[in-house]
C-alpha cells in the first residue's frame, strides 16, 4: 500500500510539472497590456509604440511583476504597468510630455 502511495505521489508531481502555466502573464513594455502568450503579444500593433499609435508591434516587458513600477526617466511610481505607461512623462528624452513613462527594470 505504501509503495502505491509513493508511486501515485511521484506520478502526480511529474504530471503537475509538465502542465503548462496558463496563469503566466506577459506584458507590453510600451502600453502595459497583459497577454497570455508572447506570440500573441508580439503579433499585434501597440497603441503607444514609439513610432506612433499602432505603427509597430508590442514589445515584451522583460522585468518581473512587482507591487510598484517606477518610471526610468522621472522616478514616478505606479501600482500597475498599465498605469505607468498610460500617461505622458515630464522628463521624457524627447521633451516634456512628448512621450510616455517607461518602466525601469
Amino acid at each position: 500500500m505504501r509503495k502505491l502511495y509513493i508511486i501515485t505521489l511521484i506520478f502526480f508531481c511529474f504530471t503537475v510539472s509538465l502542465t503548462p502555466k496558463s496563469s503566466e502573464n506577459f506584458y507590453c513594455e510600451y502600453c502595459g497590456n497583459r497577454f497570455n502568450s508572447v506570440k500573441i503579444l508580439t503579433s499585434q500593433n501597440c497603441m503607444h509604440h514609439p513610432n506612433g499609435n499602432y505603427k509597430g508591434k508590442h514589445k515584451l516587458y522583460e522585468g518581473s511583476e512587482k507591487d510598484e513600477y517606477t518610471c526610468k526617466y522621472c522616478g514616478n511610481k505606479y501600482k500597475t504597468l498599465k498605469q505607468l505607461t498610460s500617461s505622458k512623462c515630464i522628463r521624457h528624452p524627447n521633451g516634456n510630455y512628448k512621450g510616455y513613462h517607461s518602466p525601469a527594470l
